[in-house]
């Protein structure tokens, strides 16, 4: 499963990218507002510390409007992903950005018939938010079930992305379920790393190791 990182912060994504775990980076504009300053410039520093897809997410809701952002955002690197919400005008900007060879990644995803669709359209990443179905009470990883399940029994191309990761347990379940892709905030991938029995051991290996120096010290 590829891990992408869900922020706008260059900071994150590069310390992500030192760790060598880092195969994308989505963005939208909520993340774009915690930073500021101009989004064309954060997405080509993004794209120049990641040769993997960077998502980028248009704001318009009518067809034109969505086709002329998505346009411009492809200018700006050839890693650039358009991210499109689904609705009715977002399949049509999704099915003509393809004919372009623009690749799109249709995020608000909440069930696998939406999911379906997208990839129909021509979308290369889904993206459900399993995070948000659990605030209401359903099981998002559901849809990532189904959908991995549909695309490999008739072959779509398309991915599957966990979005709207919340905890680790999330990127677990996300993995098992079959998901291709799994994007979430810099903090959980921190936690991933760590175990309070990893921390513990680290601690006292040091330990052991300074007392074994200091007794081959005192022998000597």
């Amino acid at each position: 499963m590829k891990i992408f990182l869900d922020t706008a912060d260059i900071g994150e994504i590069r310390q992500a990218a030192r760790w060598g775990v880092l195969d994308g980076v989505t963005t939208n504009p909520s993340l774009y507002a915690k930073v500021g300053g101009s989004y064309d410039d954060i997405l080509r520093e993004v794209c120049s510390i990641t040769s993997g897809p960077v998502s980028a997410e248009v704001v318009a809701d009518d067809v034109d409007g969505m086709l002329e952002e998505g346009r411009h955002f492809a200018t700006l690197a050839p890693n650039i992903v358009v991210k499109v919400a689904m609705s009715e005008n977002g399949l049509e900007a999704i099915s003509r950005l393809a004919e372009e060879g623009i690749k799109t990644n249709c995020t608000l995803i909440f069930t696998s018939n939406q999911g379906l669709l997208a990839a129909k359209a021509g979308a290369s990443l889904i993206s459900p938010f399993v995070g948000r179905l659990d605030d209401i009470n359903q099981d998002g990883m559901i849809v990532i079930r189904e959908l991995a399940e549909i695309f490999a029994i008739h072959e779509i191309e398309s991915e599957v992305l966990a979005a709207s990761i919340r905890n680790p347990l999330h990127m677990t379940q996300a993995a098992l379920a079959g998901a291709h892709v799994a994007t979430l905030p810099f903090k959980i991938l921190q936690q991933m790393v760590h175990h309070p029995l990893t921390d513990k051991g680290i601690v006292q290996f040091k330990k052991d190791w300074q007392k074994a120096r200091e007794s081959a010290a005192a022998k000597a």
